[in-house]
């Protein structure tokens, strides 16, 4: 009787070790959401070997709008102060 109980503790010993060092389902997809999105939003995944120029934009447009993009960073905008006034009267 002592053996066969020792024998089931040790049946079900060995099989809750090797159920819980088994991979879970979330373990074996860990990461698949991540690369799918990425994936997702990659147009041109070969785009990094096209080595010819890009076209499209002239020249002075592009300056302008590089220049405007660095002037917004040369000074911050004024911060805005607000003053509210409450009586008990």
């Amino acid at each position: 009787m002592r053996t066969r109980s020792l024998t089931i503790i040790a049946a079900a010993l060995l099989a809750l070790l090797v159920l819980g060092c088994a991979p879970t389902r979330t373990q074996m997809d860990f990461g698949t959401s991540y690369q799918l999105a990425k994936f997702s939003q990659i147009q041109n995944p070969q785009a990094e070997k096209n080595l010819k120029p890009v076209e499209g934009m002239d020249g002075q447009a592009a300056q302008n709008a590089v220049d405007k993009y660095r002037k917004d960073f040369e000074k911050p905008a004024p911060a805005q102060n607000f003053s509210i006034s409450i009586s008990g009267k």
